[in-house]
């Protein structure tokens, strides 16, 4: 005599039976909360695979899937856009700041290399204003009488100053590199009634000497603690080296 076998789950399932109101409770369930069902994948090929003669009853969960599918498709856009924009903006920075160097690079003496550094650099990478500041056995903030055609746009400045501007904010300085929005502070090197409203500071070490090299811009978000430092502070060691080497012949002659 042959034992009967207990049903499957495939023929337990096929033999269920649900009045209306559990249907219609069932129903009501997976509309409220469409993930019950979309988040198995089991459950959504069942569905998918249901014939025309059950699709009436799926047809909102397939809305919802479909729904679902798009809106990761947009967010998947929106996300490539944004990291193809920045990897533009990336690649036009870094030739921006390439363009820079090779200018510093080629000015053929100390009061060239210091009027490229601040009245061309700012062009070319896109802010209105550069300040360089050496720091200097001096009382106050005083422009450099270093070379002709400057236009108060190199400053001595007292021991300390520059670690003390860094500081302003209250934000402890970290890296050679800071960006932050600034307001009337930026009065004490970009001279009153100024516009500068972002800054970039660069801190120098001139072989022990201290100096910044502060970029502003007019916009409020050009510079911002968000902002990644990584071509600037390349452009601050390239600086360093050409200024210091400059510095060192103008003293030898």
């Amino acid at each position: 005599m042959t034992t009967p076998q207990a049903p499957t789950n495939d023929t337990a399932a096929t033999k269920l039976r649900l009045d209306t109101e559990e249907r219609e409770l069932i129903r009501s369930l997976l509309l409220a909360d469409p993930e019950l069902v979309l988040s198995d994948d089991m459950v959504m090929r069942a569905l998918l695979g249901a014939t025309a003669k059950g699709a009436r009853n799926i047809v909102d969960l397939r809305d919802k899937l479909v729904e679902r599918l798009e809106q990761r498709l947009d967010k998947l856009v929106h996300t490539n856009r944004s990291v193809i924009a920045a990897a533009y903006e990336n690649v036009a920075g870094t030739q921006q700041l390439h363009r820079a160097i090779l200018t510093l690079i080629d000015a053929p003496d100390l009061g060239e290399f210091l009027r490229r550094l601040t009245r061309d650099v700012p062009a070319m990478v896109g802010v209105e204003q550069a300040r360089l500041c050496l720091e200097a056995d001096v009382e106050d903030v005083s422009p450099a009488a270093l070379a002709e055609g400057l236009g108060g746009r190199v400053l001595l400045v007292p021991y300390a100053s520059v670690d003390e501007y860094l500081l302003l904010d209250g934000d402890t300085a970290s890296g050679s590199v800071m960006l932050r929005a600034c307001g009337s502070e930026a009065e004490l090197f970009f001279g009153a009634m100024t516009r500068v409203r972002s800054e970039a500071l660069l801190k120098l070490d001139l072989a022990g000497s201290i100096g910044l090299l502060a970029f502003g811009a007019t916009d409020p978000d050009r510079f911002g603690a968000d902002q990644g430092t990584d071509l600037l502070t390349f452009f601050g060691a390239a600086v360093e080296r050409l200024l210091t080497q400059r510095l060192s012949a103008a003293d030898e002659e």
